[in-house]
C-alpha cells in the first residue's frame, strides 16, 4: 500500500536511516572510520547467515518504529504559527554556519547515538540536525573564545536536551503539509 513514488518515498526514507543508525548503533560503528561499510557488510552478513531472524528483528523494529512515528511525528495542515515561524527561522538562519561546519557529520553522530541510546528511534537525523541547528542559531559569535570551544558548547547542550527528549511523550518532528495535497489525493 505504499506510494514509493510519491508520498510515502520520504517516510521510507526517513525509517531507512533510523534502521541504518539503530544497527551503527547496536555494533558500535558510530563515529567509526568506515562505518558504512562495514555496516553493510554486518547487514549482509547477518541476512545471509540467518535470514529467518534478520526478517523477524526487520519485523519487530519496524512495528517499534510505526509506534514512535506515532508518537513524534505530527502533521501539520494549517497556517504557522509565531512559534512555528521563529524555530523556522533559526533553523534557516543557522542552516548557513551548519554547512561550513566540517565536524556536522561527526556532530551529528554524537546526537544520533545520544538519541538512539535514550530511546528515540525514529527521525534521529532529522532531531539530532535539527537540535545542533537551533543550539547553534542560539548562541553568539561574541559567546565563546574559539570556534572549537563553541562547537564542544554546541555539541555539550545539545546532548543535554537530546537525553531531556526522551522523557517528554508528545510529538518532536512536525511536518506542515499544504492543504493542496489533499485535493489532489
Amino acid at each position: 500500500m505504499l506510494d514509493l513514488k510519491e508520498s510515502d518515498k520520504r517516510v521510507l526514507q526517513i525509517a531507512s536511516e533510523d534502521l541504518l543508525n539503530f544497527l551503527k548503533f547496536h555494533w558500535s560503528l558510530i563515529g567509526r572510520e568506515g562505518s558504512d561499510y562495514d555496516l553493510l557488510q554486518k547487514i549482509q552478513d547477518y541476512h545471509k547467515e540467518n535470514p529467518q531472524e534478520f526478517s523477524e528483528f526487520l519485523d519487530i523494529w519496524a512495528g517499534l518504529w510505526i509506534k514512535k512515528w506515532n508518537q513524534r511525528v505530527k502533521l501539520l495542515i494549517c497556517q504557522a504559527t509565531s512559534e512555528w515561524s521563529r524555530v523556522n527561522k533559526r533553523l534557516r538562519d543557522a542552516s548557513s554556519q551548519w554547512r561550513k561546519l566540517e565536524m556536522r557529520g561527526e556532530m551529528k553522530d554524537i546526537l544520533v547515538e545520544s538519541l538512539i541510546k535514550n530511546g528515540e528511534i525514529c527521525g534521529t537525523e532529522i532531531m539530532a540536525e535539527n537540535l545542533l541547528k537551533l543550539e547553534l542559531g542560539a548562541t553568539k559569535p561574541e559567546q565563546w573564545r574559539s570556534e572549537q570551544e563553541k562547537l564542544i558548547n554546541v555539541v555539550n547542550l545539545t546532548l543535554r536536551k537530546a537525553r531531556q527528549l526522551s522523557y517528554s511523550k508528545g510529538p518532536l518532528i512536525f511536518v506542515k503539509v499544504d492543504k493542496r495535497y489533499f485535493a489532489y489525493h
